[in-house]
């Protein structure tokens, strides 16, 4: 599956911004989606995934209450819905694929597809 993720940008701390990732091909629906982000300087972290139906969901200590993924399996759609943002959020962030087990999700080494990554900036 090809992914494209959009939606990033700069935004003021206190800020929101909706994450899109498009992914390519029928079979969207058997996928666990999962969201990354990597900061500069800092190794790639899990920051949100949704199972193949929507009805599991697993979230980082430091984006719940905050950040909200959902998934549409008809648009081939997942978001990252992002409130309350803190400058601490800043980062690039990718949308990821893997097979539809619901198992080491929060794991990088077990999706198989990436997107290319887009920025948010939060300004304090």
């Amino acid at each position: 599956v090809q992914l494209q993720a959009s939606g990033g940008g700069l935004v003021q701390a206190g800020g929101s911004l909706r994450l899109s990732c498009a992914a390519s091909g029928r079979t969207f629906s058997s996928y666990v989606m999962g969201w990354f982000r990597q900061a500069p300087g800092k190794e790639r972290e899990f920051v949100a995934a949704i199972s193949t139906s929507g009805g599991t969901t697993d979230y980082v200590d430091s984006v719940k209450g905050r950040f909200t993924i959902s998934r549409d399996n008809a648009k081939n759609t997942v978001y990252l819905q992002m409130n309350s943002l803190k400058p601490e959020d800043t980062a690039v962030y990718y949308c990821a694929a893997k097979s539809r087990i619901w198992v080491r999700v929060a794991s990088r080494n077990v999706y198989d597809s990436w997107g290319q990554g887009t920025q948010v900036t939060v300004s304090s």
